[in-house]
């Protein structure tokens, strides 16, 4: 049994970005980021006193995670390849997961809210989902360079790099998804380049180029993606002449509800009035 998708805006194309992954395989991809990610997805859920038996990986590009987390956890972990969801439906059983995971797959997604949904409906109760998406700021200077080039060379600006959802964005839709106790937090990520063009080389071998639904569809003018370059070393460079790009990781957690959890107090059932704390606080 399968969540049905709700028809959300179509901001990404999903047969792009499976071409461009490809392409980045072929190239030899750049997995600094998900390395990292993976390193800390470990030991995040080392710090989880928790025996998991029935575990998901959600789009993770590559099997390098579900690889880890049988070592780590002596489980076999179902890994769901971006290919086997259509129109962003999960082919999951409702209550069927201790713990689900996802690295670097969330900031491609169309309706983050309704595939958060179809994960909390797939968690046993006190089940885990534990993700790591790109957001924030990540790719800022770029995003910044690119607007500026475009607007003085050809009197306006197209969609380049993809909108990232913030750190409270995150954590209002994991309650919305009915997720309990919900934690997120960034790990931000600065990588030095000798130019854009060696960081967009990078992009392309994570295949993280661009697949916005409405980015132009004709090549940038050579001119453009010149004064691009300038105008990155000029505002984003160090003293050494190399240039800088951000990179957010945000981490998102939240588990499926259950009355073992710590639950907050209901209005009006504290024992103690603010006023009569404040009565007996001492004068000075």
């Amino acid at each position: 049994m399968t969540s049905s998708p709700t028809h959300a805006p179509v901001l990404f194309d999903g047969a792009l970005l499976a071409q461009r992954q490809r392409r980045a395989f072929r190239l030899g991809p750049v997995t600094f980021l998900l390395d990292r990610v993976l390193d800390d997805m470990e030991e995040r859920l080392g710090a989880v006193m928790r025996e998991f038996g029935n575990v998901a990986d959600i789009c993770t590009v590559t099997e390098a995670l579900q690889l880890r987390l049988y070592r780590r956890l002596r489980v076999s972990v179902r890994r769901i390849a971006p290919a086997e969801w259509e129109e962003e439906a999960l082919p999951l059983e409702p209550a069927s997961l201790d713990l689900a995971v996802s690295a670097l797959a969330f900031q491609w997604v169309n309706d983050l809210p309704g595939v958060l949904t179809q994960i909390r409906r797939a968690l046993k109760p006190d089940g885990l989902l534990l993700a790591a998406m790109i957001g924030g700021d990540t790719l800022t200077e770029l995003r910044q360079s690119f607007a500026a080039a475009e607007a003085e060379c050809e009197g306006g600006v197209s969609p380049r790099v993809a909108p990232f959802a913030d750190l409270r964005d995150v954590g209002s839709l994991l309650q919305r998804a009915g997720l309990a106790l919900p934690v997120t937090d960034v790990d931000r990520v600065v990588v030095r380049y000798d130019s854009a063009f060696t960081l967009m080389q990078d992009l392309r071998r994570m295949g993280a180029t661009n697949i916005l639904a409405e980015r132009r569809r004709l090549p940038t003018r050579r001119t453009t993606m010149l004064r691009m370059a300038e105008i990155y070393a000029e505002r984003f460079a160090d003293a050494d002449g190399r240039i800088r790009a951000t990179f957010d990781v945000i981490w998102l957690s939240g588990w499926a509800p259950h009355e073992s959890q710590q639950q907050p107090l209901k209005p009006g059932s504290a024992r103690a009035s603010l006023e009569e704390a404040v009565k007996k606080t001492p004068k000075t």
